[in-house]
C-alpha cells in the first residue's frame, strides 16, 4: 500500500474506528503503564495540534494512540503488527501515518497526519522526561530548559534527537514553540497523564 491510494482506499472504508474503540485496541495490546500514558499524551498533542491546523481530532488522536501499541510484545517488529491490524480494519491513513513516524524505516511522511506523528512522539515523550526531574513537574517548565536538556547526550539518551529536528522541519514550526505548545498541553492534562503540577 502506497501513500498515493490511501484517499482511493479509505472511500471504501466501511466505518472509522471512534475513540473508545482505539483504547480497547491499545489495552488490548499494551499492559506497561509508562507506555500507555505515552501513547495518550501523543494522542492528546496530536488532537491540539488538529484542532490548531483543522484538521480531523479524532484521526489525529486515534493515531497518536496507538502508534506505539505493538511496542510492548513486538518490539522487533514494531510496527508492523499494528499497522498490519489497523490496515486489516480498513483505516489506511491511520495505519500509514503509524509506518513512518521514523525516519529510518524509509517511509515518506506525506500527509499532515504523517509528518505530525513524527514530529511530537520523540518531543512528546522527552518532554515528559524533563517534567519528571524537577520539583514542580510540568507546572513551571520552559522551552529554554527544555532544550538545555536536549544538548545532554546522556540525558534520555535512547532519545534520538535527529528526529526531533526533523520532526519540527517536516511540519515546519520553530522548535521553541513546539515545545511550548506540547507543554501547554501536558500541562492541561497533567492529572490524565499522572504529571506533577
Amino acid at each position: 500500500l502506497t501513500n498515493k491510494n490511501i484517499k482511493k482506499n479509505n472511500l471504501m472504508n466501511a466505518k472509522n474506528i471512534d475513540r473508545e474503540q482505539a483504547m480497547i485496541i491499545l489495552k488490548n495490546m499494551l499492559s506497561n503503564k509508562s507506555l500507555i500514558i505515552h501513547s495518550i499524551s501523543v494522542a492528546l498533542v496530536m488532537e491540539n495540534y488538529a484542532k490548531k491546523i483543522h484538521e480531523d481530532c479524532d484521526k489525529f488522536y486515534i493515531t497518536g494512540l496507538l502508534h506505539d501499541a505493538d511496542y510492548e510484545k513486538f518490539p522487533k517488529k514494531h510496527p508492523n503488527i499494528i499497522v498490519e491490524k489497523l490496515t486489516n480494519l480498513g483505516q489506511y491513513e491511520i495505519s500509514y501515518a503509524i509506518s513512518c513516524h521514523y525516519s529510518k524505516w524509509g517511509k515518506k511522511c506525506s500527509s499532515n497526519l504523517d509528518k505530525y506523528l513524527l514530529a511530537c512522539d520523540e518531543i512528546t515523550g522527552f518532554i515528559v522526561a524533563c517534567s519528571k526531574v524537577r520539583p514542580n513537574g510540568v507546572s513551571d517548565l520552559k522551552s529554554k530548559s527544555v532544550l538545555k536538556s536536549l544538548k545532554k547526550k546522556s540525558f534520555a539518551a535512547s532519545v534520538d534527537r535527529n528526529e526531533i529536528y526533523h520532526g519540527v522541519d517536516l511540519i515546519g514550526v520553530d522548535l521553541n514553540e513546539h515545545i511550548d505548545f506540547i507543554i501547554n498541553v501536558l500541562k492541561e492534562n497533567a492529572k490524565t497523564l499522572e504529571l506533577k503540577r
